[in-house]
């Protein structure tokens, strides 16, 4: 009983999240997967290894799909998720801590910068944050509970 109502104030929680602020969560998911990929191949649970990668990759293909077309900087996020899609599945098959530090160190780029935006954003007049939120560079995030 208790696992449901978690479950469900979870799902809630994250339906109820403003898009810029699922967005990092997404990011902060990805890298807590790596992690545990990381320590889960040090540990040589090579199956809670493949687990955490695939929830990763889960994750990427989300940001994909989020991408705003119309933005110029969508198709270079694409090209770069389909990269770190493409190390995830290198890292998965290889067991390589090595290729997950690499997709670490990007998603924790584009978390950072994505973070330091809507900071900006948030420093800004009202006037302006207005006319951001008619024009959003991302779609809605889909959440699969």
């Amino acid at each position: 009983m208790n696992a449901q109502a978690y479950d469900q104030y979870r799902k809630t929680s994250v339906e109820t999240v403003a898009p810029e602020k699922l967005l990092i969560m997404l990011y902060d998911a990805a890298l807590k997967n790596i992690n545990n990929a990381k320590n889960a191949i040090v540990q040589k649970d090579m199956n809670l290894a493949h687990q955490d990668i695939m929830k990763t990759e889960d994750i990427i293909i989300e940001l994909m799909s989020s991408l705003n077309m119309d933005y110029e900087i969508s198709a270079s996020l694409y090209t770069l998720y389909e990269y770190l899609l493409h190390q995830l599945a290198q890292a998965n098959i290889k067991k390589d801590i090595t290729i997950l530090d690499e997709v670490n160190g990007f998603v924790l780029d584009l978390r950072n910068t994505w973070n330091e935006a809507m900071k900006g954003l948030n420093n800004t007049p009202a006037a302006v944050k207005n006319t951001a939120a008619e024009d959003p560079p991302l779609k809605t995030i889909n959440v699969k509970g």
